[in-house]
């Protein structure tokens, strides 16, 4: 399994770095079945890191892709106001996530090296092209 140091966004970034972004994260819980985000909701500013536990990515009620623990969701949402292009649905229970908000994506890119800001620029830009 995966653990949090191996996430691409956080791979080339010390290990006590990424342990102070984890401190300063929030974590939410919800139920099976809950969803985490609606299609076509305005962006909340949270970027979302699987915790426990897996979802299901719907556009248009279709599954598009599971994502599971360790996996990251609507970082996108961190630098625009636009409505959410698909809907995220716990499918295992009591799953959890991490949450990082607008302000620590800002101190990422302000306070670290010009790699650590290339690197999260380019995952943002993936994610662009993939619509979600």
């Amino acid at each position: 399994m995966q653990n949090i140091y191996d996430l691409e966004i956080f791979s080339w970034i010390e290990k006590d770095i990424v342990d102070e972004i984890l401190k300063s994260s929030k974590i939410e819980r919800f139920s099976f079945w809950e969803y985490v985000i609606l299609q076509w909701d305005e962006s909340n500013g949270k970027w979302y890191i699987i915790k426990s536990w897996e979802v299901l990515v719907e556009i248009n009620n279709q599954e598009i892709k599971k994502l599971s623990t360790w996996e990251i969701f609507w970082e996108i949402a961190l630098l625009n106001e636009e409505q959410r292009v698909a809907s995220i649905k716990v499918i295992s229970e009591n799953a959890e996530f991490l949450i990082l908000s607008q302000d620590d994506l800002i101190e990422m890119v302000n306070n670290w090296s010009e790699l650590i800001n290339k690197n999260i620029m380019q995952r943002l830009e993936e994610n662009l092209k993939n619509n979600y």
